[in-house]
């Protein structure tokens, strides 16, 4: 019988490292602004491209609509986010950051960046352009 080594089978890998970059990355915006993974990525999420739906946000951010939903209450609550009913539709709405929502991005972005910089600094030159380059292959055949 053929046994599958989890531990060297890549998609398994590629899990495990990308949760664990995540949970430390999450300690930035959980113990800056206490924000949960989804709400770090729906805040993200307007913060890059402004103006979104939800469907678009869970597209964006790979997050199943319920996790979007939450986030969005919670930022709601917080007076980070607004909603605005579309014209055309009612049942969609646009999501956009407040003045206090964009701060908070704002204030996030540097220590985003610092945290990746850090990341990277442990490998060598060519080891960040060959998973640059491994990552973007990857992706762009997924897709």
């Amino acid at each position: 019988m053929d046994i599958l080594e989890l531990e060297s089978f890549l998609p398994y890998r590629l899990y495990r490292l990308a949760d664990a970059v995540s949970r430390e990355f999450s300690k930035v915006y959980k113990d800056r602004h206490g924000l949960t993974r989804p709400e770090w990525r729906t805040l993200s999420g307007l913060g890059q491209r402004g103006t979104m739906t939800a469907t678009e946000l869970g597209e964006q951010s790979a997050m199943h609509k319920t996790k979007v939903s939450r986030a969005v209450a919670e930022l709601e609550r917080r007076r980070w986010l607004v909603r605005t009913a579309d014209e055309n539709d009612r049942r969609v709405e646009h999501l956009a950051l407040t003045k206090a929502g964009l701060a908070a991005y704002r204030e996030m972005v540097p220590l985003a960046k610092a945290f990746e910089r850090e990341l990277l600094a442990k490998l060598s030159n060519g080891e960040q352009v060959a998973i640059k380059t491994a990552l973007a292959a990857l992706e762009g055949r997924s897709e």
